[in-house]
């Protein structure tokens, strides 16, 4: 047996177990429901990492009956699972635990309708351990829960047999006072720990290794401050348009729909302190602690941190943003935002941290890639000057999850000629196994009541409290031509200028 096989640490020992219990997915006909969140139950369910037994309950105001509903799933399963249709044999043994219930959200008859399909059961279990999911409108969230609690079925922890709990999806609120509200509406129903808030990027397995990588890795840690970093830059590429989206996009807009939770979140994750144990509050609040360093730009700062931007028509002839359906022709919408931010504290003071998302550029792709700094200006670094690269560590987080480290090597041959190269780690090529879809493992977390990979009340405001600013003066100011980018480019010139002002540039992700 080789070394590396004897020193392999397995932690699921110390990891919560999921009980049986009943799920109710709110908005069970939408399209969240069908492409993500059945596909991850069925894979759950057949790679029996599930609890048994298991209900899923569809709520939602169309009429349909649950043989319908299970019609429906199995042909959607088949066009959004990563297995493909499903297995006949396992569809049915999966299948027999859906059921529809009808109901209007706004209706306190739905919910005496629930009551009585949640209750015909002989299994205690599925009656009192309830995880209600909320696929639904966010201005819906505080209303459900209401309902849910006037009907009985929800309950804050500890007033009733067995556990309830509360999963929402993003956006939560649409600025810093907006979601305190929210936050105030349904803890008036459940307690903080009951609600499990979801950004679907903390379930990707490359996000879930970051706090591995830095803390289980002796090597990294010394060199992870100011002292050996130059600059952190962390970006979400999207190929594709808003496409049917347009109206959504319209009220959220490239900052608000991922920088002020996806980038925000990977950000805490790569600067944050060592927590103290890996329990979910201890991880929790160093991620808090580390974005309430971050530095707020004041009103007049916002135009030298941060840069937007709206695609124009490329020439592959797609349509410019204001071409797409359900977008205002004079739209001031940014489909591009960029952020350089400063977090105030001993180990990063001074370190610029660039965050950048668009839509209609070269390629899908999401990394961070810390930038070390240069080598003195001694011996090669003399001779090559700005053709010696820095060394960078990369973590892909998809597509082709893994991480690499970027050095300078020497070519071979007679003559002196220097390179980067790159040392590599790929999930695929070194285990061979899938990666499973974030999805699957936040609802087993969800279900066994481990709240690690989820978002609490004081993260959520404070990361809106990073972004509000920016928000409030870009919502002052109409696009500029300088904020225009065509389709397929890497974005305006407006952003090109907000790293140069450093001496930086952008580092894009490159096809794998």
């Amino acid at each position: 047996m080789e070394l590396d096989e004897i020193l392999a640490c397995r932690l699921d020992a110390a990891r919560k177990k999921a009980e049986p219990c009943t799920i109710v997915i709110f908005g069970a006909s939408g399209d969240l429901t069908a492409r993500k969140l059945i596909p991850a139950l069925y894979h759950l369910s057949l790679n029996e990492l599930w609890p048994a037994p298991v209900r899923i309950v569809g709520f939602a105001r169309r009429p349909k009956t649950s043989e319908a509903w299970r019609a429906e799933l199995q042909e959607a399963l088949g066009r959004f699972s990563r297995r493909g249709a499903p297995d006949p044999a396992a569809w049915e043994r999966f299948a027999a635990s859906l059921f529809y219930c009808q109901g209007d959200i706004a209706e306190a008859a739905a919910y005496e309708e629930l009551r009585r399909l949640l209750d015909d059961t002989d299994d205690l279990r599925l009656k009192q351990n309830l995880l209600f999911y909320l696929a639904i409108s966010p201005s819906q969230f505080a209303e459900a829960a209401g309902r849910l609690h006037e009907a009985g079925l929800l309950h804050k922890e500890g007033e009733a047999p067995g556990w309830q709990r509360v999963v929402v999806e993003k956006p939560f609120g649409h600025d810093a006072e907006s979601a305190r509200q929210l936050n105030a509406s349904l803890t008036r129903f459940v307690h903080e720990r009951q609600l499990f808030r979801i950004d679907h990027y903390l379930g990707k397995e490359t996000v879930q290794n970051i706090l591995l990588f830095r803390f289980s890795n002796a090597i990294f840690e010394p060199i992870w401050s100011r002292q050996c970093v130059d600059h952190v830059q962390i970006v979400v590429s999207e190929s594709l348009g808003v496409g049917a989206r347009g109206g959504y996009y319209e009220e959220s807009g490239a900052l608000r729909d991922i920088v002020q939770n996806h980038l925000l979140q990977v950000l805490a994750l790569m600067a944050m302190e060592p927590p103290v144990s890996l329990d979910a509050e201890a991880i929790r609040d160093e991620k808090v602690k580390l974005l309430r360093s971050v530095r707020i730009p004041f009103p007049d700062q916002v135009a030298s941190s941060a840069a937007r931007g709206q695609y124009l028509a490329g020439p592959d002839g797609a349509p410019a943003y204001r071409q797409e359906p359900k977008v205002r022709p004079d739209s001031n919408v940014e489909t591009y935002a960029a952020l350089r931010l400063f977090i105030d504290n001993w180990r990063w003071s001074g370190v610029p941290f660039y965050l950048r998302s668009g839509k209609r550029l070269p390629l899908t792709a999401s990394e961070v890639r810390v930038q070390f700094r240069p080598t003195p200006n001694v011996l090669f670094a003399a001779q090559c000057g700005a053709n010696l690269d820095a060394n960078a560590i990369t973590l892909r987080l998809q597509p082709n999850e893994g991480i690499t480290l970027r050095i300078n090597g020497k070519v071979p041959g007679a003559s002196t000629e220097i390179r980067p190269v790159r040392m590599q780690f790929s999930y695929q090529a070194e285990f061979g196994a899938y990666t499973p879809e974030a999805y699957e493992r936040l609802l087993l977390e969800a279900v066994s009541g481990d709240a690690t990979l989820f978002i609490r009340r004081d993260e959520v405001e404070a990361s809106w409290g990073i972004v509000d600013p920016v928000r409030q003066a870009w919502s002052r100011q109409p696009l500029t031509a300088d904020e225009m980018y065509a389709a397929g480019s890497w974005g305006p010139p407006a952003a090109a200028r907000l790293v140069a002002a450093r001496g930086h540039a952008w580092r894009n992700p490159q096809p794998q």
